[in-house]
């Protein structure tokens, strides 16, 4: 971990949790357009959320093993500077839209991470979530921290840590782990999709303490 700690808040639904989010101080608010799930985005509501959102957050477009063209007409439409690829999608193909982007590591199934990451070559970075391979985000459950630990120390890159991180376990994660960022999703809701305002706040907070 090389200073601070960045902070991804996931999952958003709507526009005053995301501007919420940022005045709160999130580095990135991130969008789901993986089919299906309570956060699942269109298009339409993506984009309304993205352009609400104030200069120098980044947006993250989140996608699950969706077609080229439909990953296409998202972009067509809402504004973001960063991807994330969730599912079995190769490097060639997280490559082919010309942006910035984050694969995630289904730690349930992948052994070495290390091997995992040189098969992405021109990641942006790296997310160790707690999913199995093809599976959604959000479930709630932890990664491994020692492991993940393990990750930051051997490769070289930006790794962000996710998978059931909240205000009460953020801070422990943060000195067991030294990630380059933290993301999380449900573990700052009051119901699937809708955030809790207080619950980012103690996020955000825990963070900060934890890298200070």
């Amino acid at each position: 971990m090389s200073g601070r700690v960045r902070i991804k808040l996931c999952g958003m639904t709507r526009i005053e949790d995301a501007r919420a989010a940022a005045e709160l101080g999130a580095d990135a608010v991130g969008l789901v357009f993986a089919a299906g799930g309570p956060r699942a985005l269109d298009p339409a509501r993506g984009a309304a959320i993205a352009r609400a959102l104030p200069p120098l957050v980044t947006r993250v477009a989140l996608f699950l093993d969706q077609d080229a063209d439909f990953i296409a007409r998202v972009l067509a439409t809402v504004p973001v500077e960063l991807l994330q690829f969730h599912g079995r999608e190769d490097a060639a193909f997280c490559r082919a839209f010309g942006k910035p982007w984050l694969k995630v590591v289904p730690m349930a199934d992948v052994v070495e991470v290390p091997a995992f990451a040189a098969a992405y070559p021109d990641a942006a970075g790296f997310v160790l979530d707690s999913h199995g391979a093809g599976a959604a985000g959000g479930s709630g459950r932890t990664v491994d921290w020692s492991r993940a630990a393990a990750a930051v120390a051997t490769v070289p890159r930006p790794l962000l840590l996710a998978g059931g991180l909240r205000p009460e376990n953020v801070n422990a994660a943060v000195t067991a782990v030294k990630p380059w960022a933290v993301d999380a999703s449900s573990g700052v809701e009051a119901s699937p999709g809708i955030k809790d305002h207080a619950r980012m706040a103690a996020f955000i907070d825990e963070v900060r303490r934890g890298s200070a």
